[in-house]
């Protein structure tokens, strides 16, 4: 069976085990399960923290496994990204009391307070920046007012936590980081479908079938504006006048394209889910 590690709990463990779900996978219905056999699919799940599961992966223990990039670097694990999964988005960077430091530079010899020391010093390594990472499990935001470090290296969204601890983020972007799929390096029987099947998921969330009514004159405009992922499918009507087109287009640019051709002429514009895909 190919061996599949899944984040047990954290940002990434909901989303990853809905993912696996909608792939066709059988996951765990109880939380205390720590693995889960899925004869069907070939496949055996190891719920794992997600902390620890770029070094199950890397050492061969188990083949592929969910989790974000920034564990992945961190750990410093022989274990290799496959496949980006599209959620658990974070950007990391660099944050400081107001006015202390505006380039990487001004880190140089100073303490900096991150979860990720692995991943943090590789970064500062690749740009000629010495100091001394202070490694803390959580709620670095508080090492600078209590006085444990200089700075701090950490996951930012909208920045409101820093600015509260009163700190303000300077130098570049550490890390843009995402759930990842990641794989031991070997070859094993079963991973390219988990992969074809995880994209699918993609492609049904971030996409949706088109169907609308157009006249003929009018079928070249229409399919300017939504030109398909591939191309239109395009079906005579009793009217010879008319076609119907079926059209797959980004889930998040429909409403648009509804509006857009419907001032083309186009009429019965009908949107529907896909809830799988194989492309």
């Amino acid at each position: 069976m190919l061996r599949i590690a899944v984040p047990n709990k954290g940002s990434l463990s909901e989303t990853a085990a809905q993912m696996l779900y909608e792939a066709g996978y059988t996951g765990r219905r109880d939380p205390r399960e720590l693995i889960v056999a899925d004869p069907r699919n070939g496949v055996e799940f190891f719920y794992l923290r997600p902390r620890d599961i770029a070094t199950y992966v890397g050492s061969g223990a188990l083949d592929v496994g969910i989790t974000g990039r920034d564990l992945l670097l961190d750990s410093g694990s022989d274990a290799g990204e496959i496949a980006s999964l599209g959620f658990g988005d974070s950007t990391f960077r660099f944050a400081g009391p107001p006015g202390a430091y505006t380039v990487l530079a001004d880190l140089d010899g100073r303490r900096v307070a991150t979860s990720y020391p692995g991943l943090v010093g590789a970064f500062l390594a690749s740009h000629g920046v010495t100091a001394k990472l202070v490694k803390l499990d959580g709620a670095v935001e508080s090492a600078v007012r209590l006085g444990v470090a200089d700075a701090v290296a950490d996951v930012v969204s909208t920045g409101s936590t820093l600015r509260k601890a009163g700190l303000e983020i300077f130098g570049p972007v550490i890390l843009e980081s995402e759930a990842v799929l990641i794989g031991s390096g070997v070859d094993r029987p079963g991973t390219e479908t988990l992969v074809r099947r995880l994209q699918g998921v993609l492609v049904a969330r971030q996409y949706v079938l088109l169907d609308y009514d157009v006249p003929v004159a009018d079928l070249e405009a229409a399919t300017a504006v939504a030109p398909g992922f591939e191309s239109p499918t395009v079906s005579p009507l009793h009217d010879p006048e008319w076609v119907a087109v079926r059209v797959m287009i980004p889930r998040d640019e429909m409403n648009h394209v509804m509006d857009e051709l419907y001032a083309l002429g186009a009429r019965a514009i009908l949107v529907s889910a896909i809830h799988a895909a194989r492309l």
